[in-house]
């Protein structure tokens, strides 16, 4: 489980997807646990590693803070508003409108060849907190009430919207991806959905992972981030996919005819 979250911190520390990791090493090691109590598990491990990726990019990239300070908090609440909501609502059809959203990132990253290779901010200041927060507050909320791909739609949003590069978009991502995943592990922990035990040496890991992820990320520069970048969402793609149309609570069923047989 160490290595697995080492790889994690790794991936996530350039540009998200390190749940795509994690998650299914944790479901394939113990396959009778509870889900949330594997979530949160990940959630405690994964909230160090996301947290010394955001220093390590802090001390090397000027990072807006009066843009990312407020997304932030607009993160944190919308984590928990999220996963409220997931107590109240299914999330089985977002589960397959996901890979749809992905492919749609996806090509439009590849048909933008310059999209992210030059930081050039082009929304006034005040704009540019209200976009930021709005991204924070709506993904904060998508994370907190189903999550994979966070990291990555931070990214996206941060480039396309905001006009940054990869590398300042990787960077402000972090952050605001920090601020969701404390939302998430103090829900899971006051429901006694974590394991301290195991989650706290995975925590060391991950953060081994983010430091040598980061110290990657800022030595290649934007157009490596942008690679990356790439290849997480289209595994991403065929992951959820995989996911959304091969869980058979979503599967057709048909009507049951137990009750004509009686008649």
């Amino acid at each position: 489980m160490t290595l697995a979250a080492a790889l994690a911190g790794f991936l996530d520390a350039i540009v998200g997807g390190g749940g795509l990791i994690l998650v299914p090493a944790l479901f394939s090691a113990f396959p009778g646990a509870a889900p949330a109590t594997l979530f949160g598990t990940n959630k405690g491990a994964a909230v160090w590693g996301t947290a010394w990726a955001t220093q390590q990019y802090a001390r090397r990239v000027t990072m807006n803070w009066r843009t990312l300070g407020p997304a932030a908090g607009a993160a944190l609440t919308g984590g928990f508003l999220g996963a409220w909501a997931v107590t109240q609502v299914p999330g089985q059809g977002l589960r397959r409108v996901l890979p749809f959203v992905l492919l749609v990132v996806f090509v439009y990253t590849l048909a933008k060849k310059d999209l992210g290779h030059t930081h050039a901010p082009h929304l006034g200041a005040g704009a540019e907190r209200a976009a930021a927060g709005v991204i924070g507050a709506v993904l904060g909320f998508y994370d907190g009430f189903f999550g994979p791909g966070t990291g990555s739609f931070f990214v996206f949003l941060f480039v396309r919207v905001l006009g940054y590069d990869f590398l300042h978009a990787s960077a402000g991502a972090k952050f605001l991806n920090t601020a969701t995943n404390v939302a998430a592990l103090a829900l899971f922990a006051s429901g006694g959905h974590v394991w301290w035990h195991l989650a706290l040496p995975m925590a060391v890991a991950n953060v081994v992972g983010s430091l040598l992820g980061a110290r990657l990320a800022l030595k290649r520069g934007s157009r490596f981030v942008r690679g990356v970048f790439i290849l997480v969402v289209g595994a991403l793609i065929l992951r959820t996919g995989y996911d959304a149309f091969n869980d058979p609570s979503l599967r057709y069923k048909p009507p049951s005819t137990d009750s004509a047989t009686k008649l």
